[in-house]
């Protein structure tokens, strides 16, 4: 039955013990409901409704006054998806049409803002620059060789960022198969910055800074499970080209982003996030993690690094190395040792996240979903000159069961993206640098 409040005449038959009584009662409730608010708000920077949503470091965001944000998004090639259609049986086919699926790609990105973006499985590229010219984007694009005809592209802000040099890698003329990578050198505009005006992340302001560099890699690696020496070589050119372009940019910034069809726990990700990697501690077969599963099985048990036996000792590997494949891995028949020259850390793992959609290294628990797997293959790297601010969190595992599939009503792909807020760590020291004459002459 309804409650109902009583009138000013019922006020006088109630005594004062039942009155504190009551009022105690009331104050309890009022006290459990905000309790319960605050756990609901917790809970849902998890993304529990389907909804991803920014989660931020614990840093002062504003002591840093250059930032930016970054996207990386394998948008699903569109021909990807008519050659792979077993991928793809769960979901609707109007959400795998590419009209649909690129207004839905444009709109995601709206919500985040983006200064720059990285795509992958791009073969739409006149179509990804009408649309993103609305926006205020330009982009460079570089297809694959051989038969495939997607490829990968950089957007950035045209008022926020300029191209200085350009680069692209194809990884046919070192023997590594027919897929590509990006190197753009991007100066920021003089008259871009931003600078938090308080604790709100969102509240900022334009003010003058010196032009700062800032070198933006993307890769598509290859998927062959089987190929961890091409995966290898592919990633160790990638680094190596990196370098030297940042060192010839005095030292630029480096992020690099893309589809790296590795997991967290793998040999791959180790490479990236360390100085060197010792390939002959590692099944070939096994360097990407990646795990082949009949349908509906997802693969979400971690592995060890290396594999070693109990006592610490390398375990006999059943998949050994060829002469060939350390050549493809490493450059050379005799380089076992590969050399990772960049400083390298993971963005999402410098910003905490959320159970529901974080493993315990702190990459996201899933990055791309469909019906043969569901699993985190996706990065954003950046060197030790940017720190991370915030991201936006992926969706938890339960959410993306719910779909069946991507993508979806809402989600233009069968990844999802990523993004994060970089910041120049040091702005006086790029100011001073002989960078900043080179770019003045």
């Amino acid at each position: 039955m309804k409650a109902t409040n009583p009138g000013p005449n019922h006020a006088g038959s109630r005594s004062e013990p039942g009155r504190r009584k009551r009022k105690h009662e009331h104050d309890a409730s009022r006290s459990s409901r905000r309790d319960s608010s605050r756990s609901g708000k917790r809970r849902r920077t998890s993304g529990g409704d389907g909804t991803r949503r920014w989660v931020c470091s614990p840093r002062d965001a504003s002591i840093y006054k250059s930032k930016f944000t970054i996207v990386s998004y394998n948008i699903l090639g569109v021909k990807n998806v008519s050659n792979h259609s077993d991928l793809y049986h769960r979901v609707s086919p109007e959400n795998l049409k590419w009209d649909h699926r690129k207004r839905r790609i444009r709109k995601e990105l709206n919500r985040y803002n983006p200064s720059i973006i990285c795509f992958q499985e791009v073969d739409r590229f006149d179509d990804l620059t009408d649309l993103l010219r609305k926006d205020g984007y330009v982009g460079v694009h570089k297809a694959r060789t051989g038969d495939a005809s997607d490829g990968c592209a950089i957007f950035w802000k045209e008022e926020q960022f300029a191209l200085l040099h350009q680069e692209d890698i194809e990884y046919r003329k070192y023997g590594l198969r027919d897929n590509v990578a990006q190197l753009c050198m991007l100066k920021t505009c003089h008259n871009y910055s931003t600078v938090s005006t308080s604790k709100d992340a969102n509240s900022e302001v334009a003010e003058f800074t010196p032009s700062q560099t800032l070198l933006v890699g993307n890769i598509h690696v290859l998927f062959n499970p089987n190929r961890g020496d091409v995966k290898l070589g592919q990633i160790r050119l990638l680094l190596d080209k990196a370098f030297t372009m940042s060192q010839q940019w005095g030292n630029s910034p480096v992020v690099i982003c893309g589809d790296f069809n590795s997991t967290p726990q793998s040999a791959v990700h180790h490479f990236l996030s360390s100085p060197e990697l010792d390939i002959l501690l590692y099944d070939r077969k096994k360097i990407s993690g990646q795990i082949e599963l009949p349908a509906g099985q997802v693969p979400f048990s971690t592995q060890s690094i290396a594999s070693r036996s109990r006592f610490g000792m390398p375990k006999l590997l059943k998949y050994r190395w060829s002469q060939e494949e350390i050549h493809l891995a490493g450059g050379s028949r005799e380089c076992t040792c590969l050399k990772n020259p960049l400083k390298l850390l993971s963005a999402y793992q410098g910003v905490p996240g959320h159970q529901n959609t974080r493993d315990c290294s702190g990459e996201p628990l899933a990055t791309s979903y469909h019906s043969k797997f569901m699993g985190t293959v996706d990065y954003i790297w950046h060197s030790a000159a940017l720190v991370p601010l915030r991201v936006v969190e992926t969706l938890p595992i339960k959410c993306l069961k719910s779909l069946g599939g991507l993508p979806s009503e809402k989600w233009g792909s069968d990844h999802l993206s990523l993004v994060c807020e970089l910041a120049f760590i040091d702005d006086a020291n790029h100011a001073n640098s002989p960078l900043c004459s080179k770019i003045s002459a």
